[in-house]
C-alpha cells in the first residue's frame, strides 16, 4: 500500500547497536551538533516521543535522536514495530547501528571493569554473543552500519560525525564570556584573561554610565596601549589551541575575559575578540555574565 502520510517536519535518528560499541559517543556528537537527544529510551516510547515533538506548534525541535538499548526479545519487537509505525505515519527515521568485533568489545568492557548487561552468571563473551544474536536482524536492516573496532575515542568521534553528525554547522563553539573579578572567576572557564592592565573607564565620569557594548567605551578601551596587541596575541595563542580542539573532537570551550566589575574593559574586549574568532569551523558565542550588576 502506498504511503500517503505527509512527511514530518523533524528529522529523526535512532541510534542502537552493541553495548560498548559507541552509542554514547554517537549521542554526544549529535547533541554537540544541536540535536535533541534522549538516551536509553525504551523502544515503546518512540512513537509517543515523535507525536509529542510533532504537536509542538513552535517547532523548537527540528532534529532529534533516540538512543535505544535493546536488551531483550520483547524490546527488539517493540523497536521494530515502533519503527514500522513511524514510517506508516510519514516519519523517515534513520537507524544507525553501532558495532565492533567481539575482541574489541571484550577489551572495552574489561578496561572499565564492568559486566556486559546480558552476561548474567556467564562469561563476558557469553553476554556479547547473546546480544549479537538478538540484534542480528536489526543490524542487517539498519540504514547506517558503523564499525568502531580499533578506534580510540577521538577517532570514533570523527567517524561518527562523518555518518550521523555531518552538517554545515561549526565543529567548535567558543563561549567568550566577560566577567567581573569582584564576583568571582567563572567555574566553567577553560582559559582566563585579565583586562585589569588597561585603564578603567569607570574613573572617567563621561564613560562611567556606559558599558563596553557602547562604541564610546569600546573606542576608549581599544585605543589604550597594549589593547590591540593583546587581541593579536590572544588570537595567535588560540590558533594552535583551537586546531587541537578540532582534532580531538572537543565541541565546546569557554574563554573568560575579566576586569574589576565586568562592565567596561572585559565587555569591550570580549566583543572585539569574539568578532575575530568566527570561521567555518568555529562559532563564537558572546556571554556577558555580570553586565548590569552595577
Amino acid at each position: 500500500m502506498t504511503d500517503t502520510s505527509p512527511p514530518r517536519s523533524a528529522e529523526m535518528v535512532i541510534v542502537t547497536g552493541m553495548s560498548g560499541a559507541g552509542r554514547t559517543t554517537a549521542a554526544n556528537v549529535l547533541e554537540d551538533r544541536g540535536w535533541y537527544v534522549i538516551d536509553n529510551l525504551p523502544p515503546q516510547m518512540l512513537v509517543p516521543l515523535a507525536e509529542l515533538i510533532e504537536r509542538d506548534d513552535n517547532r523548537q525541535v527540528s532534529q532529534f535522536a533516540a538512543v535505544v538499548d535493546v536488551r531483550s526479545r520483547a524490546f527488539f519487537t517493540d523497536l521494530r514495530e515502533g519503527i514500522d509505525h513511524l514510517r506508516d505515519q510519514g516519519w523517515r527515521p534513520s537507524v544507525v547501528f553501532m558495532d565492533a568485533t567481539d575482541e574489541a568489545l571484550v577489551r572495552r568492557f574489561e578496561s572499565v571493569r564492568r559486566p556486559h548487561p546480558l552476561q548474567g552468571e556467564g562469561r563476558l563473551l557469553d553476554g556479547i554473543l547473546r546480544e549479537r544474536d538478538l540484534l542480528r536482524d536489526l543490524r542487517s536492516n539498519a540504514d547506517i552500519l558503523l564499525d568502531t573496532s580499533g578506534l580510540n575515542v577521538h577517532q570514533l568521534t570523527a567517524k561518527v560525525r562523518e555518518f550521523v553528525g555531518s552538517d554545515d554547522g561549526p565543529d567548535l563553539r567558543i563561549a567568550v564570556m566577560s566577567f567581573g573579578f569582584k564576583y568571582g572567576i567563572p567555574l566553567d572557564a577553560d582559559l582566563v584573561f585579565d583586562m585589569r592592565f588597561l585603564p578603567n573607564p569607570f574613573w572617567n565620569p563621561q564613560l562611567r554610565p556606559f558599558t563596553g557594548k557602547d562604541q564610546v567605551v569600546a573606542d576608549f578601551v581599544l585605543a589604550q596601549p597594549g589593547a590591540r596587541e593583546f587581541l593579536d596575541g590572544a588570537l595567535a595563542l588560540l590558533k594552535p589551541m583551537t586546531e587541537g580542539y578540532l582534532r580531538e573532537g572537543r565541541g565546546y570551550v569557554t574563554l573568560a575575559i575579566g576586569c574589576t566589575g565586568g562592565k567596561h574593559r572585559s565587555v569591550a574586549m570580549t566583543e572585539a575578540l569574539a568578532a575575530r574568532l568566527g570561521s567555518a569551523q568555529i562559532r563564537s558565542i558572546i556571554v556577558h555574565r555580570d553586565l548590569g550588576r552595577e
